[in-house]
């Protein structure tokens, strides 16, 4: 309930966000995108090799998002979902992290992921792209102990 609530909140703060159209008419969210590792908040053994995250149309107001990891000790992990930006549930298949997902976009380059496991909530990601499309930052919200609320900033570059 929690992460629902924080989801709310930052959803309403981002809907007053300019949006941006990509010139294709298509938002600037969707390509291949990957993880700046040296940026993690994590110690540099810990990092993971490798994070990439696509995002595509998969019509009638769906997407598809892929993420594919390749760990610290060389581990693959790959993850795929297909999901209605209505804010609706869709299962993860493969997901480590997550076995259900939710998606809004409040504008062509916003997008809120809700995620849970078991039916207990996880964490709530929001992806914004650039005006350039080039740099995608992730904004992730859990939270930890006692319910105190973290936050954590991811840095991504588009592939393609």
């Amino acid at each position: 309930m929690k992460a629902f609530c924080a989801a709310v909140l930052l959803c309403g703060l981002i809907q007053g966000a300019p949006a941006m159209a990509a010139p294709s008419g298509a938002s600037p969210l969707l390509g291949t995108w990957a993880v700046d590792t040296a940026r993690l908040t994590m110690p540099p053994a810990a990092r993971p090799k490798s994070v990439t995250f696509t995002f595509a149309d998969a019509g009638e107001g769906k997407w598809k998002t892929e993420v594919d990891i390749v760990d610290a000790g060389g581990v693959q992990m790959h993850s795929v979902s297909t999901a209605a930006l209505d804010g609706s549930a869709a299962p993860i298949k493969g997901g480590m992290e997550a076995d259900t997902v939710a998606l809004q976009s409040p504008g062509a380059n916003v997008l809120i992921m809700a995620l849970s496991k078991g039916g207990v909530p996880g964490s709530t990601r929001i992806y914004t792209a650039a005006p350039d499309g080039k740099s995608l930052v992730e904004t992730a919200v859990y939270f930890g102990d006692h319910g105190v609320p973290i936050m954590r900033t991811h840095y991504f570059t588009r592939v393609r």
